[in-house]
């Protein structure tokens, strides 16, 4: 399986450690929006998308990429970190899941994971989830990327 994960990582390297993490499983190489190659995501099997999340909204450099993109087909997954965990009436992941349905792609799952946030209010007592992506989420990631690997159905 031909795999690459788009990420945009901005902040303290959070979202490229996660996405890091899956390529080992997945054999991906991990990319910038920036240094994506059209025709080798159009060459891929499964392609994953993921950034930090700012103002609850992913990254949007990573959500401009996915609007310019030709519609495409194929299985694509969708990962973030964030601070503060996602409020069920507006999970930040939802809108880039919408996006890529819309350009025809097949979305087999999201993950989500809590990573050190210094956001204003945070800055102030030295950032929040200072350990974090910690063993334990760069395993669930791993394991994310495992499920999606051997083909065994979305997951969220």
């Amino acid at each position: 399986m031909k795999a690459v994960i788009v990420c945009a990582s901005v902040s303290h390297g959070n979202t490229r450690r996660v996405a890091d993490s899956m390529a080992q499983v997945l054999g991906a190489k991990v990319v910038s929006p920036e240094q994506a190659d059209l025709a080798e995501l159009a060459d891929a099997d499964l392609l994953g998308f993921g950034s930090g999340v700012f103002y609850g909204r992913l990254h949007p450099r990573l959500t401009e990429f996915v609007k310019a993109l030709p519609a495409g087909r194929g299985r694509a997954f969708v990962f973030a970190t964030s601070g503060l965990p996602e409020l069920p009436p507006a999970p930040y992941a939802r809108s880039l899941v919408w996006l890529l349905e819309g350009k025809g792609f097949e979305v087999d799952g999201r993950f989500l994971c809590r990573a050190f946030d210094t956001w204003t209010p945070f800055k102030l007592v030295g950032g929040i989830n200072k350990q974090r992506p910690n063993a334990a989420d760069l395993a669930a990631a791993q394991a994310f990327a495992e499920r999606l690997r051997d083909g065994r159905g979305p997951q969220s």
